[in-house]
C-alpha cells in the first residue's frame, strides 16, 4: 500500500439559513473533506480573533480512499454573526501552514 503523505483538505463553509437568523441565532457549519493524515484539527475565528465557544466537532469519518473528512460546528448570536464582519475555518496540522476558508457575513444575503 502507497503511503499518502499529508494531504491537505478541501474546506466548505455554509453560513446560517434566513430562517435561522430570524430567530436570533446563526450556526455556521464547516466541512472539510478528503485530508489526510486524521491529525487535522478544525478551528473557527470570528473577526479575525479565534473562537472557542459554542464550537463542536465531529469525529473524523474515514473514506473508501482512505482519506479523511471532518466537520465543526459554530453557533453564535444572530447579531455576533452579523457583526464579525468574517468567520473563518481553518485546518491545521503541526509543520503544515493552515487551510483556511471564509465567509463574509456582510455578503451573505439576509
Amino acid at each position: 500500500i502507497q503511503p499518502l503523505g499529508v494531504v491537505r483538505p478541501t474546506l466548505t463553509v455554509l453560513p446560517p439559513s434566513v430562517e435561522e437568523l430570524q430567530k436570533g441565532s446563526a450556526t455556521v457549519v464547516c466541512v472539510a473533506s478528503g485530508g489526510f493524515p486524521s491529525a487535522w484539527r478544525l478551528g473557527w475565528k470570528v473577526g479575525g480573533s479565534s473562537s472557542s465557544s459554542g464550537v463542536s466537532n465531529s469525529l473524523e469519518d474515514l473514506g473508501r480512499d482512505g482519506r479523511y473528512s471532518w466537520s465543526s460546528t459554530l453557533s453564535l448570536p444572530a447579531d455576533q454573526w452579523r457583526k464579525a464582519g468574517s468567520v473563518s475555518c481553518e485546518a491545521g496540522l503541526t509543520g503544515q501552514s493552515p487551510v483556511t476558508q471564509t465567509l463574509e457575513p456582510d455578503r451573505c444575503s439576509e
